[in-house]
C-alpha cells in the first residue's frame, strides 16, 4: 500500500469527500465527547486506489488506515504500540482519521494497541501491527535426517510455523532471527518454509541435496581441498548459507577438488549443481569441472560479493549417471586469489 504522506491526495478524493460530507453535521456536535474507536480499515490497495472499507485488527507499517468512531475533533495524539504516530490534521473529522502506520513501529513484545488521544480523553483499541513478511536466509544442516534439529536463519520470525514440503515441523525454539525445528519423516528433497501472520518464505535448498554445507556430505571424502595441498579454513564470518564457508588461497589455475571416488553420487532426479563464490578481489573466476571432463568445464565469473550459480549438467558436458569428483579451478589468470566457496549442492529436476 501507499504511504499517504508521499502519495498525494488524488487517489483519496472520493473516499475523503464521502467522509467529510457525512461528518459535517456531527462535527458541530462533537465538541466535548470522549473519543470512541469503532473500527480500523485499510483505505487503499497496493496501487493506491481506494477500496471498500473492511474492518481489521491487523495492520502493516507504511500502509494507510482509516480509524472510524466518534469524538475525534480535538485529536492530539495517535499511538500504535506506544509509538507516537504522525497524522495530518486536515485528514481528521469527528468520525474518521486517515493515518499511516510508522515504519519504525515495534511489532514484537509490545502492547498490540492503538491509542487515540483527544482533548476530551483517550480511546484504546486492540490492534496488532504485523511484522514484515518472514525472510529465510539459510538453514543447516541441509542434509538433516528425520528427527534431526535444523536451525533456520533469517528475519521477522514472529510466532512462526515451519513446514517441510506439506508436513508441519515441530519448533523447539525461535527468536526473530533463528528457528530450531525438528525434521519430520519424509522430508528428503522437500523445501523448508517459514510462515507468520505476514506471509511465507521458502529456502531455495531442498533437504538432503548438499554436497558441502558447513561440512562435507557423507559421500565426500575427507581429503577435499586445493591441489597444492595448501588446505583450507572454515570461515564463520563470510558465508551465504548455514554457519560457515570454505576459505582457501588459490595460486593461478589451482583447482579445489571435491572427491567422491569411494561413493560416487547419483545424479538421478537432479538437473545440475549449485554453488556460491566470493572473491577478495574485484572479480574472480572459476572453471567448474565434473568427473575430470575439463574440455566441457563451465567458466563462471563473480565479484567481491557473494554470487550464487545454478549450473545445469548440460553446461558441464551432459548429465553423468554418477559424479566421482567436482573440481573448482581458479581461472582468473591474475596470480591467484583468496576465494570463498559455499552452498555446493544438487539442483532438483
Amino acid at each position: 500500500m501507499k504511504n499517504f504522506k508521499n502519495f498525494g491526495i488524488s487517489a483519496f478524493c472520493a473516499l475523503l469527500i464521502s467522509f467529510f460530507s457525512a461528518s459535517c453535521s456531527s462535527d458541530d456536535n462533537g465538541s466535548g465527547k470522549s473519543p470512541i474507536i469503532d473500527s480500523v480499515s485499510a483505505s487503499v490497495d497496493i496501487e493506491g486506489n481506494p477500496v471498500e472499507l473492511v474492518p481489521t485488527t491487523i495492520g502493516y507499517a507504511d500502509n494507510v488506515y482509516v480509524i472510524q468512531g466518534s469524538g475525534f475533533t480535538s485529536l492530539q495524539k495517535i499511538y500504535f504500540n506506544e509509538t507516537d504516530t504522525y497524522f495530518n490534521p486536515a485528514l481528521v473529522t469527528d468520525s474518521a482519521i486517515f493515518v499511516t502506520i510508522d515504519r519504525n513501529t515495534p511489532y514484537a513484545n509490545t502492547t498490540n494497541e492503538l491509542k487515540v488521544v483527544t482533548a476530551n480523553g483517550t480511546a484504546v483499541f486492540n490492534f496488532t501491527v504485523a511484522p514484515p513478511a518472514p525472510q529465510v536466509d539459510s538453514y543447516n544442516s541441509i542434509n538433516a535426517q528425520a528427527g534431526d534439529v535444523i536451525t533456520i536463519y533469517g528475519s521477522f520470525f514472529l510466532n512462526p510455523t515451519v513446514t517441510i514440503g506439506d508436513t508441519p515441523a515441530t519448533i523447539q525454539s525461535s527468536t526473530e532471527t533463528e528457528i530450531q525445528a525438528v525434521v519430520p519423516a519424509g522430508s528428503n528433497r522437500k523445501l523448508v518454509t517459514v510462515t507468520t501472520i505476514s506471509g511465507s518464505d521458502t529456502a531455495s535448498q531442498p533437504i538432503g541435496t548438499a554436497i558441502y554445507d558447513d561440512t562435507y556430505a557423507s559421500f565426500v571424502e575427507n581429503w577435499l581441498g586445493p591441489w597444492d595441498g595448501s588446505g583450507f579454513t572454515v570461515d564463520t564470518e563470510n558465508k551465504i548459507q548455514g554457519a560457515s564457508s570454505i576459505k582457501a588461497t588459490f595460486t593461478g589455475y589451482t583447482g579445489f577438488k571435491i572427491p567422491m571416488y569411494n561413493s560416487p553420487a547419483s545424479t538421478a532426479g537432479y538437473s545440475g549443481i549449485r554453488v556460491s563464490f566470493r572473491s577478495t578481489k574485484e572479480s574472480g573466476k572459476f572453471k567448474v569441472v565434473l568427473n575430470g571432463n575439463y574440455g566441457a568445464g563451465k567458466e563462471i565469473s563473480f565479484t567481491s560479493q557473494w554470487t550464487s550459480f545454478v549450473i545445469p549438467f548440460s553446461d558441464l558436458g551432459g548429465a553423468p549417471d554418477t559424479i566421482n569428483e567436482i573440481v573448482l579451478q581458479e581461472f582468473a589468470n591474475g596470480g591467484g586469489d583468496v576465494l570463498y566457496i559455499d552452498d555446493v549442492g544438487f539442483v532438483l529436476q
